[in-house]
């Protein structure tokens, strides 16, 4: 009697090649993961993983190559095969339907029924079951998707993905919407599934969280594996190099930039979505950043200067004079920018060409007799594309067909189009590969130097560390305490963060 040989992997991946046009964008992948671990998949955005992934999942389909779940040749034609193959995936971007409830988003697509009847009592029942699981029991299942928040919306996406116990699991930035708190249950339900035997292949630009939960990871760079290893005999800085093909010894730039007079003063300013009022100055030439937990009032305070909330009392001031009265279209004109943290939902539209999303903000100096010169607005984008490194196919190209970061720099972009003074920056790095946020530190310190004014809202603490001048901290709608950079660490930032009293 032959002894078995050990287990085949539960998924190989072996010479995946996809091409959209004359662009290969995987160049012959191998891609293996074994039942019961945890497998970081990295690179910079454009790098192929989301190409990857979409083709394990049935979205795409490889122009050569092959693969297999436990030995078995597996070729799904579409994400349905792939699901009733035990392939699950949990998107960056989140899929969920926002007019539908919770329970329906969940049991979207796999309603137990019987005779053409729907069998809603079980199919709740395994709901609660899944939302126990994730210590989420609060989450009502009648509740619709919009009335959520992004945390909440993160839980419920995945337990979209795990309700079927599947034996592949692909988590995309799981972590991008969720407190820390959330992080760790996160983090336990992970041990959970693998322990259980579940493979899951873990994509997050976090390289920190990717350290405390993967097993293994495999680096992409240009639609190739640029190189492979356990996490636990790699530094990050190994992995960096890796994924950026360079050093990254400047990862924070910071050239000599020096405070001058006060560029934006906001006094006892309440919006209407916030708890508390705020006070606080933000100078030229400086980088201001608002530090603390998801829901900790950081989002509120920049969408109440910028007018997309009412303010109901206090004022704000722009280089000493009362903000206009109005609508965003006011502050825009008075020298304020806003970049969103929601970048798809309200940073981007995304059925327009990256033309128009770069200039509509800003249309003056493309108006010649009542008429758009739209050739102008044509090199003026190509312009920017250039400047920031924008990969893409020119300015008519749809912003929803760009990676992540490069929506990101889009975004970015369109506020250094409106020539504005001060930068509002909600989270600009959430989602972002290394490579691109190395980019958009070096355009903020450069801001800064030109003089403009930028209040950075980030959840990631080195950043702020490494980026700020001065660094206000939120808690539950409190200003804790406005310091240097240099007078906080870390573990002062998660102290005033979570318990609202500064060391």
């Amino acid at each position: 009697m032959t002894p078995s040989g050990p287990p085949p992997p539960a998924l190989e991946m072996r010479g995946i090649v996809k091409r959209f046009g004359a662009t290969e964008a995987l160049a012959g992948v191998d891609f293996t993961l074994s039942g019961g671990e945890v497998h970081a998949l990295l690179g910079e955005n454009g790098a192929g993983k989301s190409t990857l992934m979409k083709i394990l999942s049935g979205a795409l389909h490889p122009d050569g190559g092959d693969m297999r779940l436990d030995g078995r040749p597996y070729h799904p034609s579409d994400p349905g095969v792939g699901r009733r193959g035990g392939v699950a995936m949990i998107y960056q971007e989140l899929t969920l339907a926002p007019h539908l409830t919770v329970e329906e988003n969940i049991a979207l697509g796999r309603e137990p029924h019987r005779r053409g009847f729907l069998r809603r009592t079980e199919v709740r029942r395994k709901i609660r079951e899944t939302l126990d699981f994730l210590h989420h029991p609060e989450i009502d299942l009648d509740a619709r998707i919009a009335a959520l928040g992004m945390g909440a919306r993160q839980i419920v996406e995945i337990a979209r993905a795990i309700m079927d116990r599947s034996r592949i699991l692909v988590m995309d930035e799981p972590t991008s919407s969720l407190t820390r708190e959330d992080m760790d249950r996160l983090f336990q339900v992970i041990r959970k599934l693998r322990e259980d035997g579940v493979g899951i292949v873990y994509i997050s630009h976090f390289l920190e969280e990717v350290k405390e939960a993967a097993d293994r990871f495999t680096v992409l760079r240009d639609g190739r594996v640029a190189g492979a290893g356990r996490i636990a005999e790699t530094s990050l800085g190994d992995i960096i190099r890796l994924m950026v093909g360079r050093e990254m010894n400047a990862f924070f730039p910071r050239t000599g930039r020096v405070s001058g007079d006060v560029l934006l003063s906001v006094e006892d300013m309440k919006g209407g979505a916030m708890a508390l009022p705020v006070s606080f100055d933000l100078r030229r030439g400086e980088i201001l950043g608002l530090a603390g937990l998801v829901g900790s009032g950081r989002t509120e305070t920049l969408r109440t200067i910028f007018g997309l909330d009412p303010k109901e009392e206090g004022s704000v001031r722009f280089a000493g004079k009362h903000a206009p009265s109005g609508k965003p279209w006011a502050r825009i004109e008075a020298g304020v920018g806003l970049l969103s943290e929601d970048r798809q939902g309200e940073g981007l539209a995304l059925s327009l060409s990256i033309k128009d999303n770069l200039t509509l903000s800003r249309l003056r100096p493309y108006r010649r007799l009542g008429f758009l010169n739209d050739s102008l607005r044509r090199s003026a984008a190509a312009g920017w594309i250039d400047r920031l490194k924008i990969k893409s196919t020119g300015p008519e190209s749809a912003a929803g067909g760009l990676s992540g970061g490069n929506q990101q720099k889009v975004a970015l972009a369109r506020l250094l189009h409106q020539e504005a003074d001060v930068l509002l920056l909600d989270e600009p790095t959430r989602g972002v590969d290394v490579g691109s946020k190395s980019q958009i530190y070096s355009w903020m310190d450069r801001l800064a130097a030109e003089g403009k004014g930028l209040l950075f809202v980030s959840s990631y603490f080195p950043e702020l560390l490494g980026v700020c001048d001065r660094i206000a901290v939120f808690h539950r709608g409190t200003l804790v305490a406005v310091r240097p950079a240099d007078g906080w660490t870390e573990e002062r930032l998660l102290a005033a963060a979570t318990t609202g009293k500064a060391s």
